[in-house]
């Protein structure tokens, strides 16, 4: 009964972690961060990624702004590596912001899935990304001509797993519940919130993480899709 495949884009489709690093390294070494007391790229890479995937686990259900995500994502990470607030590089966010949604690294067959996938049904985007980095990355990745609808929760004003934005974007789609399923990589945001809103869902699950009692549905690899659709 399946006419209607919503996806996440970040973390599901567009790789944003291998992003994000290709982004930092080369930061790294535009800001000589080793200067700052800052001996390991690698070390400043997963002490600002944790950090941010936290911070976006509290945007996602409403507990800070997308001003206090960007302000504290870097802050946090140099202080926690012991850098003096008055050094931190004040351009380092904005930059951040202008060059990663230029990098194009997708999930592993993410181009040949979505190809078969548009043949068969209606693909659309459900992100909690931010309007102008996301329309970026949709772009420069060469992702638009696959989906039919991208929907932003920046310009619907609500994130996911808020019920509301699940029924803009069926709303938009002209789609109904039993029609429609939703591919995502938070289980808070895209299962949950799908499932909560009265749609099926896959958990997309690339590490391997501990399952939920309630998370039925789970995939490891885009390519296991072609199996099921």
């Amino acid at each position: 009964m399946i006419k209607h495949i919503f996806f996440d884009l970040d973390h599901t489709i567009w790789d944003f972690d291998k992003n994000a690093e290709e982004t930092l390294n080369e930061l790294y070494e535009h800001y000589q961060l080793h200067k700052l007391g800052l001996n390991s790229a690698e070390e400043f890479i997963a002490t600002y990624t944790e950090n941010n995937h936290q911070l976006w686990m509290a945007y996602h259900i409403g507990q800070i702004s997308k001003e206090t995500l960007r302000a504290e994502r870097f802050s946090k990470t140099f202080i926690q590596l012991g850098v003096h607030p008055e050094l931190i590089p004040t351009q380092f966010e904005d930059d951040y912001v202008r060059l990663t949604p230029t990098r194009k690294n997708l999930f592993p067959g993410s181009e040949k899935v979505l190809a078969y996938l548009q043949q068969k049904y209606q693909l659309h985007i459900i992100s909690n990304g931010f309007k102008e980095s996301t329309l970026t990355k949709m772009e420069v990745s060469g992702l638009n001509p696959y989906f039919k609808n991208v929907i932003i929760s920046e310009d619907v004003g609500i994130n996911k797993p808020d019920k509301a934005i699940f029924e803009y974007a069926l709303d938009k789609a002209k789609a109904l519940k039993p029609e429609s399923i939703m591919i995502g990589d938070s289980i808070e945001a895209d299962i949950r919130g799908a499932q909560g809103f009265g749609i099926e869902a896959i958990f997309f699950n690339p590490g391997n993480k501990e399952l939920p009692d309630d998370v039925k549905w789970q995939i490891t690899h885009l390519e296991e899709l072609l199996l099921h659709f």
